[in-house]
């Protein structure tokens, strides 16, 4: 799976009595495929997963998913504190259809040992169908050496990594030799893409791939009704590396990042798209530009504000915010005024 591109770590939406807000969550996913974003993360740093049941875990999961256009790449952040736990919600995520799965340091491990944190993850990769991307950021932070471990594994496809040490990561990672099924214009195919290109036989319950059915080829059964076949490559990827962090991410990029999971993509992801288009087509000064933009806003409402914070933000761009969950609050009127002064260049 290719991880290029700005994925948003989604809010997640509750009513004003703080149950789970379904519909709103579907919107938010709606209007996230018609960005330029690569994909989406449910439940990871935005999402308040651990003010979650089971239930409205698989439920969340479950909206976001169905709603996400099949382009976009969609993973599901499954940290708990135990492996069961966790595979238990990675298996969830696999029979909804999820690209991968996103897993940190959980608190438990945080200064803990380096045998248990490599059990933590390897365990949980040995079993999972999803391929993994590690998550380390301040706070949840993994050693180089860790990383650089755990790369080896062929179920783990790369970090998010949020503390700045991308070149570092890089170069630790450097032998690992992998590739990604791709589209013809080496952009990310989705499990949902496949599926969909894949026709059913009338009659027979079986499947056949579209594109082996030629002009010239008889079949005994009525023709297919899927669409015509996925067309791919593959492209060499190695181990991925993601920028963590908004103001960071031209910084990123410079290291080698392949793309970026920005919090302040989940209020502005056309503001950090704009950052990654410039830095590939050659305009670094742009890039900079693009970026220089997004500082103040993330330093105050990501860095300070939080969850809380970006949620209002979010408001204001047409994606529903809302009420965070207990025990966050809901920004005060004095911090909502700075946002909308933080976001004024900001708006869709």
């Amino acid at each position: 799976m290719l991880l290029d591109g700005i994925h948003v770590p989604l809010t997640t939406p509750f009513y004003p009595d703080g149950r789970l807000n379904l519909r709103k969550l579907e919107h938010n996913v709606d209007r996230y495929s018609r960005t330029p974003v690569a994909g989406m993360i449910v439940l990871g740093v935005n999402g308040e997963s651990n003010t979650l049941n089971d239930a409205e875990t698989r439920e969340a999961l479950e909206a976001a998913v169905a709603m996400a256009a099949d382009e976009k790449v969609m993973l599901a952040g499954v940290a708990r504190d135990g492996v069961s736990n966790s595979l238990e919600v990675a298996e969830t995520a696999t029979g909804l259809g999820y690209d991968g799965i996103v897993l940190r340091l959980p608190p438990t491990l945080i200064g803990g040992g380096v045998r248990e944190t490599l059990t933590y993850f390897q365990a949980i990769a040995d079993r999972s169908e999803l391929p993994l991307v590690l998550t380390s950021a301040p706070g949840y932070e993994l050693s180089v050496e860790v990383i650089a471990e755990l790369a080896g594994h062929a179920r783990v496809l790369g970090i998010v990594e949020g503390s700045g040490r991308i070149a570092e990561i890089k170069a630790a990672t450097a032998a690992v030799r992998r590739t990604a099924t791709v589209t013809t214009v080496f952009a990310a195919v989705t499990g949902r893409m496949l599926a969909k290109s894949i026709a059913p036989v009338a009659g027979t319950g079986s499947y056949i791939a579209v594109e082996s059915l030629g002009a010239g080829t008889a079949v005994a059964v009525a023709p297919p009704v899927a669409g015509p076949g996925l067309k791919t490559r593959t492209r060499e990827t190695g181990f991925q590396v993601l920028g963590g962090t908004t103001v960071g991410m031209l910084e990123a990029f410079r290291a080698g990042a392949l793309g970026a999971v920005p919090r302040m993509s989940a209020c502005a992801p056309q503001a950090c798209y704009e950052v990654l288009a410039g830095w590939k087509d050659g305009d670094e000064g742009l890039a900079e530009e693009k970026q220089s933009r997004l500082i103040a806003a993330s330093e105050r409402i990501e860095g300070q504000l939080g969850v809380p914070g970006l949620k209002y933000a979010c408001d204001l761009n047409g994606y529903f915010g809302g009420r965070p969950r207990l025990p966050f609050v809901m920004a005060t009127g004095a911090e909502k005024a700075e946002i909308d002064e933080l976001m004024r260049g900001m708006r869709n």
